[in-house]
């Protein structure tokens, strides 16, 4: 299990965890699960999307999403796209930071 360098980031409990959402308009996506990281009392989680062309990380994109609640467990259960570029910017440094051993980031 990968581990983060950040007390306020929480890894996958194993490599390779998929989701599937479906957006606005209906289509679905596949994404893998990078972790989550705490910021300003809510929770962020980081995805790459997977595609039967593209393996996770192989398009470099990273997808943001805000969890918006959480199950009976306390586990995420429900998220969305995080519009606010300000936040989103802080948030993502956060990952970067967190993750700076995990993952190889372009500038």
């Amino acid at each position: 299990m990968r581990e983060g360098s950040a007390p306020n980031f929480c890894p996958p409990i194993e490599e390779g965890v998929t989701l599937e959402f479906v957006d606005e308009n209906g289509d679905d996506a596949v994404l893998e699960f990078l972790g989550l990281v705490l910021h300003n009392d809510r929770r962020y989680g980081f995805f790459f999307p997977v595609s039967e062309d593209e393996p996770a990380g192989s398009s470099g994109e990273v997808v943001l999403l805000e969890v918006t609640e959480l199950d009976d467990d306390g586990q995420p259960s429900a998220f969305e796209l995080v519009e606010d570029e300000g936040v989103a910017a802080e948030v993502y440094a956060d990952f970067r930071q967190a993750t700076k051993d995990l993952y190889d980031f372009a500038d």
